[in-house]
């Protein structure tokens, strides 16, 4: 209920009956928009205990308000504002009402032109292929609703309440750890560990820290476009660095430190974002080095890291000696859905003081009750279990969708078949601009959420990232198909 004790001010000393001032005052309500249109006024009784004032007064400036046609009764029990306004004749004003916040802003505010707008999902198309997101029909729903269910008591309510410590649930953060280490080979203790909710904001947090306006950041290009908005979002210029078939170029990293005074190196080692390229032995051990040598501090954003599709996985950089200097980022949304914001960041403890600060500034406290389910799915086999499966999956949808479209669109684009993750980055043939397909594609029910990277600052091509892992090989047929038409016309 609008809080009508602050909205109706009555002066008992005004010559003007208390009826006719709610009255007058109610039409007033109604005819800025704060009353719209079919709203339910309060009863005459809890109305009259809230302005205290007798019921009848109450029902007095009702029916006047009824025989004006301002509002509605019905047999005495329930008010609603009317949907017409009678003032020469009735007229719909639905949709006169005014609002503050229609109009443009008054005040000066950073617009983030910078920061890439998402594509808009719909309904309206049969099928959609993402950036690369994982399925969601193959999640353990009911062991995890079960978990839940278990964990949601009152004790642990309370005990949640209390805590204050926005670093990570204690328990998950030990599991986490350990899975990590087996998995990563990284060696840490939970102490080594903030939980993020998602790695994007493990990102922000880290490159917060580190960046001050004019700080130089080595990226490659292209890249992980969101990173680079939040880079230069802090004032960073950006240096660019290529990619190849082995992932970034470490003598072009080598070459910019030489030459430049590098604050932070950002890389995506494993199925590097957009290129799905990952960075081979050799120029891991070379970049080990450049790291050690150069003191060089480095974000390595490892955001699928589980999905390899190969039997041995190189490990991460955060896994060999760069004393400290590797910022570990990766993040458990690809394995258990965009639904849920779990991220981490790995660091040594005195920069994770730090960040545990910063993330208090706009995140007080996660979320323990998920942390603690997802705990005791780390700790019974059973969160490796799925990963173990949905590793199958999406390694056959790799396949499938690798030899569909080598075989049907070899004239249209070409690609690399990925270690692992879950797309494939299509460059377009320089006869047929993306663009183009894009928008042939959707009027045939295909839509390409993903964000296309067009030629120019530095690409020579068009590219797009292709998502299998949540679709079937129906799916991915229907969109092979649609591509086929729309490069040859029909």
């Amino acid at each position: 209920m609008l809080p009508f004790k602050t909205l109706l001010n009555i002066d008992k000393k005004s010559p003007e009956a208390v009826y006719r001032q709610i009255a007058s005052q109610l039409v007033l309500l109604i005819q800025k928009g704060i009353l719209m249109p079919d709203m339910q006024l309060p009863s005459t009784r809890l109305l009259a205990a809230e302005l205290g004032l007798h019921r009848k007064t109450i029902m007095a400036a009702y029916n006047d308000l009824i025989t004006e046609d301002w509002i509605i009764g019905r047999e005495r029990k329930e008010y609603k504002v009317s949907t017409l306004l009678t003032i020469i004749k009735p007229r719909a004003y639905a949709n006169k009402a005014k609002s503050s916040y229609k109009t443009k802003s008054t005040f000066v505010f950073d617009k983030l032109d910078h920061v890439p707008s998402l594509t808009q999902i719909t309904s309206d198309f049969k099928v959609i292929i993402n950036d690369g997101f994982p399925d969601v029909n193959i999640f353990p729903v009911e062991k995890v609703s079960a978990e839940y269910k278990r964990l949601l008591t009152h004790q642990n309510l309370t005990k949640a309440s209390i805590s204050w410590n926005n670093t990570g649930n204690q328990v998950f953060k030990e599991a986490l750890s350990l899975f990590l280490n087996d998995t990563r080979g990284l060696n840490i203790e939970p102490e080594n560990l903030m939980v993020t909710r998602g790695a994007q904001m493990a990102i922000y947090t880290a490159a917060s820290l580190l960046i001050k306006p004019g700080d130089k950041v080595l990226v490659t290009n292209p890249s992980y476009f969101f990173a680079d908005a939040i880079f230069r979002q802090l004032g960073a210029q950006l240096v660019t660095i290529p990619v190849d078939s082995e992932g970034a170029d470490v003598e072009a990293i080598a070459d910019a430190l030489e030459n430049n005074d590098i604050k932070l190196l950002y890389i995506i080692p494993h199925h590097h974002h957009p290129t799905t390229v990952t960075l081979s032995s050799a120029r891991r051990t070379k970049l080990l080095e450049l790291i050690r040598i150069n003191r060089l501090t480095v974000i390595e954003d490892d955001y699928d890291y589980d999905f390899q599709y190969q039997y041995s996985p190189y490990l991460p950089l955060a896994s060999g000696a760069h004393e400290g200097n590797v910022i570990y980022i990766g993040s458990l949304t690809k394995v258990l859905g965009s639904n849920f914001r779990l991220g981490y960041m790995i660091s040594t403890p005195d920069f994770l003081r730090s960040a545990f600060k910063l993330k208090m500034l706009i995140d007080l406290k996660g979320d323990a009750l998920m942390e603690d389910t997802i705990a005791s799915l780390m700790q019974s086999g059973e969160f490796s279990r799925f990963i173990m499966k949905a590793n199958k999956l999406y390694s056959s949808r790799c396949n499938y969708a690798s030899n569909l479209i080598e075989s049907e669109l070899s004239h249209l684009v070409e690609f690399m078949k990925p270690q692992g993750g879950m797309a494939l980055w299509l460059k377009f043939n320089e006869n047929y601009q993306l663009a183009g397909v894009i928008n042939k594609a959707a009027a045939l029910g295909l839509q390409l959420t993903a964000r296309p990277y067009l030629k120019g600052n530095g690409l020579t091509y068009d590219a797009i990232r292709f998502g299998f892992a949540s679709v079937n090989e129906q799916e991915i047929g229907f969109a092979v198909d649609v591509l086929k038409k729309v490069s040859f016309g029909r």
